[in-house]
């Protein structure tokens, strides 16, 4: 059991990556004149020189060797490496065109879009308070659709590219610092080919528009890992249902961001949209936390009646608090 002192510094972690996530809206726009394109390849790029200089301090490559012995494992880091990129590029792009509260939208439904893929891919069979969830998140994409003219597309590309990173990132089963340095390994080619035919265009603005610029590009490396960082030594430190909790902070502090800071309009209805989605969610969170206790009792009988029982009923404890953390 870890200490009052950890479990506190694993909260300050916590808080620290997810309000890092919640408050990355006002960082893109620094960027500009750079575009989404441009600033996604820098970010691609000086991600992978941070993390490598990080594992180097920690002398910790033994991963990549038998990442590079399991070719079905890379696969699946090229797929992650893929679904990030487009989930990067829109939120960026997203971000520095107005349509912050839309972005936000998208991490709300995450967690509905991560159970109906469950349901659907993965045939895991849902309790009636997560259909209810479930059928609640779907109201709110309709009624969004009728609100914004259209379905909320960027919303939904978010939601789904998430999603289905997480997805496949369970099954590498890679560490942060070390998912995200093979992933942007297999990035940077792509990426810094894209920065040198902007260069040859003359359309590159990281050597144009002067020193300052070029710093606060290069930084984007830091702006992706620092929160990556800070999440491992929570993860390490509270419970993941804790961890679930607490991932409520970035989409609504980019919520909050949206409409006080970028003045984004929000007619009626799509205070009716969001007001469903946050309906979707508080059955989630209900759901998961009466799961949770319910496995906890189960645990706390199984240890007086035997240690089998009790074992199986850790098991149990274990995989509560992993729905939790995906589905808060």
């Amino acid at each position: 059991m870890k200490s009052r002192g950890e479990r506190h510094i694993g909260l300050l972690n916590g808080f620290a990556a997810y309000g890092m996530w919640g408050l990355v809206p006002l960082f893109w726009p620094l960027l500009k004149p750079a575009g989404a394109g441009e600033i996604l390849a820098h970010r691609m790029v000086w991600s992978l020189v941070f993390v490598a200089v990080a594992l180097v301090f920690v002398r910790r490559w033994a991963w990549a060797g038998e990442l590079l012995r399991q070719p079905r494992k890379l696969a699946l880091v090229t797929v992650a490496a893929a679904v990030i990129t487009v989930n990067w590029g829109v939120y960026i792009w997203a971000v520095n065109s107005g349509h912050v509260v839309e972005a936000s939208l998208g991490y709300f439904i995450n967690p509905l879009v991560t159970i109906a893929m469950g349901v659907l891919l993965l045939k895991e069979r849902l309790r009636p308070v997560q259909w209810a969830a479930v059928g609640v998140g779907a109201a709110a994409v309709l009624v969004l659709t009728l609100g914004y003219g259209r379905p909320p597309w960027i919303s939904l590309t978010l939601a789904f590219s998430f999603a289905t990173y997480g997805l496949v990132k369970k099954k590498v089963n890679l560490g942060g610092v070390e998912s995200l340095a093979a992933e942007t390994a297999i990035q940077f080619l792509p990426a810094l080919g894209y920065l040198l035919w902007l260069s040859s265009r003359g359309d590159l603005s990281f050597s144009a528009e002067g020193p300052g610029h070029a710093v606060l590009l290069a930084s984007t490396g830091i702006v992706t890992a620092l929160p990556l960082v800070c999440f491992g030594a929570a993860a390490i430190r509270v419970p993941l249902s804790t961890l679930g909790l607490l991932q409520y902070l970035a989409p609504v502090f980019q919520f909050l961001l949206g409409i006080f800071y970028f003045h984004e309009a929000m007619p009626p209805e799509r205070w009716a949209g969001f007001s469903l989605v946050w309906l979707a969610l508080t059955l989630l969170t209900w759901d998961a936390l009466r799961t949770a206790r319910a496995a906890r009792r189960a645990m706390v009988v199984g240890v007086s009646g035997g240690t089998g029982v009790a074992m199986g009923s850790v098991e149990v404890v274990r995989q509560v608090d992993a729905e939790a953390a995906a589905k808060p």
